[in-house]
């Protein structure tokens, strides 16, 4: 059975120079590092300077550098550039790995390799702007419960999550909603946002106030145009702005609450919400912010892969299943009134229409 090969080391490097200056042959440099003398001779040939002769220190790099020949992503300038431009969309280097093996059929890259280059660009360049592609790394604890009453104690008709049907948990049923408020520093300022447990699917509106009855309002005209598979239940918190919660009943949806202090259980708005701070940051003035740009925004966020959908984005797989149904017959709202969901749909109150 063959010996395992290794490299040669730096230290033994200074060694062989050392008796080759003093005139040894190959063999017994060999001898004396405990090496083949076939080692021996291609080391010598390989690293050899014709000016300066056999160097350690230039033998040590010649050596790495025929040894290292860049990564996948430095090999293959169209790779990285498809790979670059899926990060800055906001993909982490996992959805950028998932999504390219989902549409060649094959493993195109891992994402820790992605993460490697990232970080190496990092290391070489002192470049720290190459983290911007990077997903925000947030180690945070959840809430704690605090001392004091609750709106809970006095909200109207209100169920807990305990009694919501056991179907909604594993999402594999459409027409589950989770409900929050996205806030703003600007004081009024709020994104109400709807997710669907099922397709990922984020709907997301700029409601005019933060009061209950508007934000029901909202509510009721975003969800009432979709069939009535997909308009099974809504999950709050307990924030007063969801206190009129029973009007989604004339809608035939029932709507539950978590338990206090407990937002952890409507998780996949709390995601959401976690990876639209990425481009909309708690400091952004929404006054500013553009309905285009809003959208897009959105847009970006429900054509994202995930993971847990196979790949596939929250846009397609609600597309797959939902835009047969009609919603034409809707009347049409004021322009003023709108909400997007992207997938290359932009949905006024009550219609469904192409961009």
């Amino acid at each position: 059975m063959g010996q395992k090969y290794t490299q040669i080391t730096i230290e033994e490097r200074c060694e062989i120079a050392r008796l080759q200056a003093a005139g040894s042959p190959i063999r017994q440099i060999a001898a004396s590092l405990d090496r083949s003398p076939s080692t021996i001779a291609r080391e010598l040939k390989r690293n050899t300077s014709r000016q300066s002769g056999y160097k350690p220190s230039y033998a040590q790099q010649l050596s790495r550098a025929r040894r290292w020949s860049g990564s996948m992503l430095d090999r293959n300038s169209g790779l990285r550039e498809t790979v670059i431009s899926r990060l800055e969309a906001g993909w982490s280097p996992e959805q950028v790995a998932g999504r390219l093996t989902r549409e060649a059929g094959k493993n195109i890259i891992s994402y820790e390799t992605i993460y490697r280059f990232i970080y190496a660009q990092i290391a070489r360049n002192k470049d720290y702007t190459w983290r911007d592609l990077l997903p925000r790394a947030k180690s945070k604890r959840g809430w704690r419960g605090r001392k004091g009453g609750s709106p809970a104690s006095f909200m109207a008709h209100r169920r807990p999550l305990s009694e919501r049907p056991a179907v909604a948990d594993d999402r594999k049923s459409p027409g589950h909603w989770e409900a929050d408020l996205m806030l703003f520093s600007k004081y009024g300022q709020a994104v109400l946002t709807l997710h669907e447990r099922h397709s990922r699917l984020l709907i997301a509106t700029r409601p005019p106030t933060k009061e209950a009855i508007p934000i029901a309002m909202a509510m009721k005209e975003i969800l009432a145009p979709l069939p009535p598979e997909w308009r099974q239940t809504v999950t709050f918190d307990n924030g007063t702005e969801f206190a009129r919660h029973y009007e989604l009943h004339d809608i035939d949806m029932e709507t539950f609450f978590c338990d206090t202090y407990s937002p952890w259980q409507k998780g996949g708005v709390e995601n959401a919400i976690g990876r639209m701070r990425r481009v909309l940051p708690r400091k952004t003035d929404l006054v500013t912010l553009s309905d285009d740009r809003f959208t897009q925004l959105v847009s970006a966020y429900n054509n994202t892969p995930r993971k847990c959908l196979d790949y596939q984005t929250p846009a397609e797989l609600f597309n797959e299943q939902v835009l047969h149904f009609k919603c034409e017959s809707i009347p049409r709202p004021s322009p003023e009134r709108r909400m997007v969901w992207g997938g290359g749909i932009r949905i006024r109150i009550g219609r469904l229409e192409g961009l």
